[in-house]
């Protein structure tokens, strides 16, 4: 059960350099065709601080910082048997 949890935490990670990684590259390609537009999340615990180039860009990311502050509540409040992990 342990190494399940270890192979988890390892995809999860890939998972997020990859989206990054294909985020910038993206990014990097779109200004070419004129007027890049984007922002970030920082994510301090459950606060979460919001950056962006343009109002619609925010918007988009206030929404997604939303749903993660839900996300992070519903994994923080789940009942102790679904994390009771045996060595």
């Amino acid at each position: 059960m342990r190494m399940d949890v270890i192979h988890l935490g390892i995809t999860l990670i890939s998972i997020g350099f990859t989206l990054i990684f294909v985020a910038v590259l993206a990014w990097f390609l779109s200004s070419f065709g004129g007027r890049a537009r984007g922002g970030g999340i920082v994510m301090i615990g459950p606060l979460p601080i919001i950056f962006g180039t343009d109002k619609e860009s925010v918007k988009i990311l206030v929404l997604l910082a939303v749903l993660l502050i839900v996300i992070m509540a519903a994994i923080m409040f789940m009942p102790a048997m679904f994390w009771r992990f045996q060595p």
